[in-house]
């Protein structure tokens, strides 16, 4: 969680292709691209979304690494957030 975005990651195989995020804020849900950090769905505020795009960026192979482990069904690791 940063500045009230909160950022998850499900479990388990039932998780579709390709790596995403899911993130919460005030209400407002987005899904965004590992790969990319692009928005895929959702209705983030823009300032909210520039945040979520910029994390992704800077932690893109914790987040792939965390995507595989999720896919297995195991906890994903904390990745730091945004300062």
């Amino acid at each position: 969680m940063f500045y009230g975005i909160l950022i998850r990651m499900y479990l388990g195989n039932k998780e579709h292709n390709p790596p995403h995020i899911h993130a919460l804020y005030q209400g407002y849900k987005g899904i965004f691209a590992i790969k990319t950090g692009e928005k895929i769905d959702g209705n983030i505020p823009g300032d909210q979304e520039k945040m979520i795009t910029a994390w992704v960026v800077l932690h893109r192979a914790e987040l792939l690494a965390d995507w595989d482990l999720a896919q297995n069904g195991e906890l994903p690791y904390k990745i730091k957030p945004l300062d």
